[in-house]
């Protein structure tokens, strides 16, 4: 009986044993700052901010019309064929840089120079020169369209076409004034009106991401404001946002706005301005770029609507790493301004920046992309910004991309997965997002 009872207390503390070491190794699985195994949604429904939302509600509307009802930016529209949903609370940057010799007579872009480190010891030590195109192009991916013209209206068209199917409502149009252009491109504004119609074909809007050009300052930023609105405002793919006050506005994105001080984006930027737009018809949500920790208290006194953090490294700036976005966001709801988080698939820069291999962030077949997609979610956002649709220099695209392998390149590309993964993901999760924005109004 004694040996009974022996064998019985050894088996009980071994089953205890058991279980303890079971559901410490559960718990080790829970993610943190890696990748989590959970479905898309279900790592984010504690930690829920008190930030006040306007209702939104689904609007039902037919290809190419545009109604902001109750909504702040979510909007399902039917066609003929099919109920089909894209969201303009899902935004995705849009480069219109590239050319090609069948339509600009030679490669821009793709061609891109090899920049050199600013050390020069560094810079010794690695490739330099430019590609050539078409076998050896400025990415380390390779476009399912080849190198592509922008200006092609068939690569227009199915850039449209797969930004739909990924579910994105908004292009954010990257753009210079007319006549300037980034350092290694040629001037792109005569092409806006192509990507206008382009888009309204397929009920996807378009807002502008305004890059630093040289001179650029608050008045000159006054012009270009007054210059899209003027010339853009009335398009049916034109992008506006319904403000915290409810008054329907356009909403920007300026893109290095550190650059400026915060004393002069007050003169464009707040009531008391020398030059203010506020309450003028050439108002919008005016969204500045977070970098540095300092810049949030600089976008503030700046008269800024909003913050977003655009690249997609983690860790490569306060901005970007995900571990302060929900010390961002809670000094955007403090100070009543918008946060945005950028995420993106991946980044490698190595083939225009090969010294800059400490930045890439491998893609792991979709795991990366879907942990910065939950960390973004996790923080309750407005809108989330998808970096990017096709910066194929960075790495970020989500555009379709192909293996090849050339003489000289053997380019990554997203096996074992089709090309339309990416887009895929962003679908998946853009669907998620929404179906959460509705539980968190509950």
């Amino acid at each position: 009986m004694t040996r009974l009872r022996r064998k019985a207390l050894v088996a009980l503390f071994l089953f205890t044993l058991f279980i303890f070491g079971t559901m410490m190794g559960l718990r080790t699985l829970k993610p943190s700052d890696g990748f989590s195994d959970l479905a898309p949604g279900m790592d984010f429904i504690g930690d829920k901010s008190e930030r006040r939302r306007l209702d939104v509600k689904d609007v039902v509307v037919s290809p190419g019309q545009f109604h902001m009802g109750s909504s702040d930016t979510k909007v399902v529209f039917t066609k003929s064929d099919r109920d089909y949903s894209i969201f303009y609370d899902v935004h995705i940057f849009y480069y219109l840089w590239y050319g090609s010799p069948s339509m600009d007579n030679k490669y821009i872009h793709w061609d891109h120079v090899l920049v050199p480190h600013w050390d020069p010891k560094i810079a010794a030590s690695h490739a330099q020169g430019r590609h050539t195109p078409p076998e050896d192009i400025a990415s380390s991916f390779y476009p399912e369209l080849g190198p592509y013209s922008s200006r092609d209206p068939k690569v227009l068209e199915s850039h449209m076409a797969q930004i739909e199917a990924a579910a994105a409502g908004v292009l954010v149009l990257s753009w210079y004034p007319p006549g300037v252009a980034d350092d290694h491109g040629e001037p792109t504004e005569d092409l806006v009106p192509a990507v206008m119609d382009a888009a309204h074909r397929h009920s996807i809007k378009v807002a502008f991401h305004i890059q630093p050009y040289k001179g650029r300052t608050d008045q000159s930023m006054h012009d270009n404001i007054k210059y899209i609105i003027d010339k853009y405002g009335k398009h049916g793919a034109f992008y506006r946002f319904r403000s915290s006050t409810g008054r329907v506005l356009p909403l920007f994105y300026v893109y290095d706005s550190y650059l400026t001080p915060p004393e002069s984006w007050a003169e464009l930027l707040s009531a008391k301005g020398s030059h203010s737009i506020r309450g003028t018809p050439y108002d919008g949500i005016f969204v500045a770029l977070i970098v540095e920790e300092r810049h949030k208290h600089d976008i503030l006194a700046s008269g800024f609507d909003g913050i977003y953090t655009y690249f997609a490294s983690n860790g490569f700036s306060f901005g970007s790493s995900h571990q302060n976005w929900k010390a961002i966001k809670a000094f955007c709801d403090a100070n009543n301004l918008l946060f945005i988080p950028s995420v993106g698939p991946g980044y490698v820069d190595t083939a225009v920046r090969p010294w800059n291999n400490h930045n890439t962030r491998n893609r792991v077949n979709g795991r990366y992309y879907e942990t910065s997609l939950q960390a973004a979610l996790s923080v309750r956002p407005e809108i989330v910004t998808i970096t990017s649709f096709n910066q194929w220099h960075e790495g970020t695209q989500i555009e379709k991309a192909v293996p090849k392998k050339t003489v000289t390149r053997l380019y990554l590309d997203y096996l074992p997965n089709q090309p339309v993964h990416y887009l895929e993901i962003t679908r998946q999760w853009a669907e998620n997002f929404n179906k959460e924005k509705d539980k968190w109004l509950m």
